[in-house]
């Protein structure tokens, strides 16, 4: 099996061993404890369930800086994205605390950390940071909006997990940590495994685009994996994507050839940086190959429609990840051929002979009560959406 990035073996954060964790638990109700934000929160999961691997826990300041510029830890790790724990409170000194979780009632313990240091982050720094992620400062942009505004406090160090949030409770049958996914890999006797990151349900292009990847690579398995976290308004909620996917799987795909997984992160909407941190976990849950497609990650039109595919050749340097990248385009239905293809293989096509709808024209359809065409999303799945959507215009 592909190894994990950064190690020979993988080393999730939560806390296995029962007598550490009981002990850990009851420790923690006499610390100083620190209510986090939810994407301090939402690292802390990932860096539990082994996604996250090899880091240990929060970035310092350097780190921070030099993820965001270069691509590398100060020590040389290569990684995207700052895994960071930035806060507005004030008045925390290094030492042990207890980390309580923003999204579950009663703010349980989440995590025991070991605070290394605690260091300003200026705002010139944090504008540093969020262009770098980003490759913007627009406060329009729902990732930087979430980022500008957690604070600048900075704690860094080591963490020990107790539990995964809300994700295990209220996803049981669909969140999965890495090692678990690595473990089920094993089990079902796959090696060559393709990734499938989506936010969003699954419409005949995007079944389309994971039959092409299992079929061209020669992969024995196609893992679908699901952010089930904090979208920005209007996303589709992660228990209709859940139905929605599981519907076409069940019905579309071959028995197994397809694991529907999922996974505890907030979306940040950081197109290219963001495309490589899913690459990077991906390998750290067992998958050999990555489906990176048009707009992957993306939001509006900050980022060109193949920056998250460029990204891979320009800034991230040869034998850095193990993974590999399968670089798609849009998919969509060819009313010449009768089948979905990807576009930039159909040259001799005009714009009149795919059937492509807008995601607007879409959710006007559904909340109609309309199914859009058999050629654009399957029947089964366009009714559980439909519900969904005839629901909430219900409600308003």
């Amino acid at each position: 099996m592909i190894e994990p990035h950064g190690s020979k073996e993988l080393k999730p954060l939560f806390v296995y061993d029962t007598a550490r964790h009981q002990a850990l638990a009851k420790e923690a109700e006499s610390l100083p404890s620190l209510l986090l934000n939810s994407a301090a929160a939402a690292n802390a999961v990932m860096l539990g369930a082994g996604y996250f691997n090899p880091l240990s826990g929060y970035m310092n300041l350097a780190d921070t800086l030099s993820v965001a510029e270069n691509l590398k830890t100060s020590g040389g790790l290569f990684w995207p994205v700052p895994i960071v724990n930035l806060t507005k409170e004030t008045g925390i000194k290094p030492g042990r605390i207890a980390l309580r979780d923003p999204n579950v009632a009663g703010h349980p313990v989440l995590a025991v950390m070991d605070v290394q240091a605690v260091e300003t982050i200026s705002p010139a720094q944090i504008e540093t940071v969020a262009r770098q992620v980003f490759g913007t400062l627009d406060p329009k942009h729902p990732g930087v909006a979430t980022f500008t505004q957690l604070g600048n406090t900075l704690l860094s160090g080591p963490i020990e997990v107790l539990n995964f949030s809300y994700f295990q409770t209220d996803f049981p049958d669909t969140f999965r940590t890495a090692v678990e996914i690595r473990n089920e890999i094993k089990e079902r006797g796959w090696n060559k495994v393709v990734a499938f990151q989506t936010r969003n349900p699954m419409h005949r292009a995007h079944e389309e685009l994971c039959r092409m990847a299992h079929e061209r690579l020669g992969t024995d398995g196609i893992v679908i994996h699901m952010l089930l976290g904090k979208l920005k308004e209007g996303d589709i909620p992660a228990p209709v994507r859940d139905a929605c996917i599981r519907k076409m799987a069940e019905l579309y795909f071959p028995a197994n050839t397809v694991m529907i997984t999922g996974y505890g992160f907030d979306m940040l909407y950081a197109g290219p940086r963001e495309a490589v941190l899913h690459a990077v976990f991906r390998q750290n849950m067992g998958a050999t190959h990555f489906i990176v497609g048009r707009d992957h990650a993306g939001v509006g039109d900050y980022y060109g429609p193949f920056d998250a595919q460029t990204i891979f050749d320009t800034r991230v340097p040869p034998g850095a990840l193990k993974i590999e990248i399968f670089k798609a385009d849009n998919t969509a239905y060819s009313k010449k051929l009768g089948r979905v293809v990807m576009m930039r293989e159909a040259p001799d096509h005009s714009p009149e002979d795919f059937i492509n709808l807008s995601g607007t024209k879409v959710r006007q359809m559904l909340g109609a009560g309309q199914a859009p065409p058999p050629e654009f999303s399957r029947p089964e799945v366009a009714q559980i959406l439909m519900a969904y959507y005839q629901e909430i215009d219900a409600k308003k």
